[in-house]
């Protein structure tokens, strides 16, 4: 897993958000790199701790990128054609748990096609103690490109409850997934929503859109302030009373 520990920025002590990113099918975690730390402008990345690991199976067949960018390319899961049959998703689910123990802990997800179907899904399948139940809870969500997953054995359970936690979902005016991005985003509670008119890529942050991505990032880091000042005098009062 070649580009494991490539990240933007040092490991401060718990103040930067740390991310584990889910690259697309077919690609790798160097490609996701590219793709988002060489689109996004320092404003942003240099506030997330960015982790970006590649997929546990090796592609099957050919890459869409293959010409743009370099193998190796891996696969998160195998998927009939019609979309709602996988092969090999609970080796996938215990795969990233063991990435999250190995490199954690991590605050969020970020994911991008069908790293961001996995992302999306997670926080769900993690509060049905169907997935992740030995990590912490994710508490963000980045999804680029993104889409519910079409198993209804899936779906029921990822989706079952309107996912709390905060996101931000980039939805591509010319993305195929498009119309699926806009029903995932109905999974969400108050969702930050980024549009652009590309198709289904990584896309660059025009001025409206990083304004939408700095109000994201500010939220949650009041959200994680807050959360050290309730730790931070729980200490306090344990201290009080001993």
């Amino acid at each position: 897993m070649g580009s494991l520990g490539e990240k933007t920025g040092a490991r401060p002590a718990g103040r930067k958000p740390r991310f584990l990113c889910l690259h697309g099918f077919r690609t790798s975690g160097a490609i996701m790199r590219k793709q988002v730390v060489g689109k996004w402008p320092a404003d942003i990345t240099a506030r997330l701790d960015l982790v970006f690991a590649d997929a546990p199976f090796p592609a099957e067949g050919k890459s869409d990128v293959e010409g743009i960018f370099d193998p190796p390319y891996y696969e998160w899961f195998q998927f009939e054609k019609d979309f709602t049959e996988y092969r090999n998703f609970d080796k996938c689910l215990n795969y990233i748990e063991e990435l999250m123990i190995k490199e954690g802990p991590f605050d969020g997800l970020m994911g991008f096609s069908q790293g961001s179907i996995l992302s999306a899904a997670l926080p769900g399948l993690q509060e049905q103690g169907l997935a992740l139940t030995k990590v912490p809870k994710i508490k963000y969500l980045i999804i680029i490109g993104g889409a519910k997953f079409l198993s209804p054995t899936v779906a029921e359970k990822a989706y079952a409850n309107k996912i709390k936690c905060p996101s931000v979902h980039f939805l591509g005016d010319n993305d195929f997934l498009k119309t699926y991005g806009e029903k995932l985003v109905e999974s969400y509670v108050d969702p930050f929503i980024i549009r652009h008119p590309k198709g289904h890529t990584v896309p660059r942050l025009d001025e409206k859109s990083l304004e939408v991505m700095l109000r994201f990032l500010d939220q949650i880091e009041e959200t994680a302030e807050a959360e050290a000042d309730h730790s931070s005098s729980d200490v306090d009062e344990q201290e009080f009373f001993l």
